[in-house]
């Protein structure tokens, strides 16, 4: 059973789209503290996310955005701002779809139906700026083409990617790995952080990893001359 979650702050519109989906067959969890809305969803790993964009406390946008930094979870945009701007905007973030209210119960949940059929089969991809990356093959999506990386790079930067703009300390990618933070080699690990790094100069993609200095390391995008 595909699960929904639901992030809208309106109560009745909030209920009225569970029930809706629910009877629809869907499992539905419904979403209402926002500040840590995207932590909640990476957490939750939904199938789709329909968001709301109007929320207290954060914007729907600036979750839609965080979120896709973390994950290749689908978003369909539920909103009532019809203007243009904010369309291409949420497009601009990786929305996957942009429906205004009012909507008719048979538009969205068509629009629902092909999201998740369009990523049948992706739940193992985490997503990048530019590329995805199947968390179990180490398959790299990128330039419509694909690369298998070896699998010291591909565990390395499923780390990096799943902690979105946070930092992620030697151990922690000791652990990712070697399964384990008993004994951290650090030269064996420049020795595939480098590596990485030069398959990544290669493939010309859009993030690179950045040493912060006694601390561990992130992605940052790519900065254009």
């Amino acid at each position: 059973m595909k699960k929904i979650a639901v992030v809208e702050d309106e109560v009745y519109m909030r209920e009225e789209l569970c029930n809706m989906l629910q009877k629809d067959g869907y499992l539905v969890e419904a979403i209402t503290e926002f500040e840590d809305a995207a932590q909640l969803l990476a957490a939750l790993r939904p199938d789709l996310v329909i968001l709301d964009l109007n929320l207290p406390e954060i914007s729907g946008f600036q979750i839609c955005q965080e979120l896709k930094n973390k994950t290749a979870i689908p978003v369909l945009v539920l909103t009532s701002r019809d203007q243009v701007k904010d369309e291409l905007q949420a497009f601009q973030l990786g929305a996957d779809e942009y429906l205004t209210k009012p909507c008719r119960k048979d538009r969205l949940l068509a629009r629902v139906s092909n999201i998740l059929k369009r990523y049948e089969g992706r739940t193992n991809l985490i997503e990048g700026l530019d590329f995805l990356l199947d968390q179990q093959t180490y398959t790299l999506y990128i330039h419509n083409t694909s690369v298998v990386l070896p699998k010291n790079q591909g565990k390395l930067l499923v780390a990096l990617l799943a902690s979105g703009d946070a930092l992620v300390t030697t151990e922690q990618l000791c652990l990712a790995l070697w399964g384990t933070t008993e004994y951290i080699d650090e030269n064996a690990l420049q020795v595939n952080l480098t590596r990485l790094k030069k398959t990544m100069s290669g493939l010309e993609m859009k993030q690179r990893i950045v040493a912060v200095r006694g601390m561990g390391y992130r992605l940052e995008a790519e900065v254009s001359p």
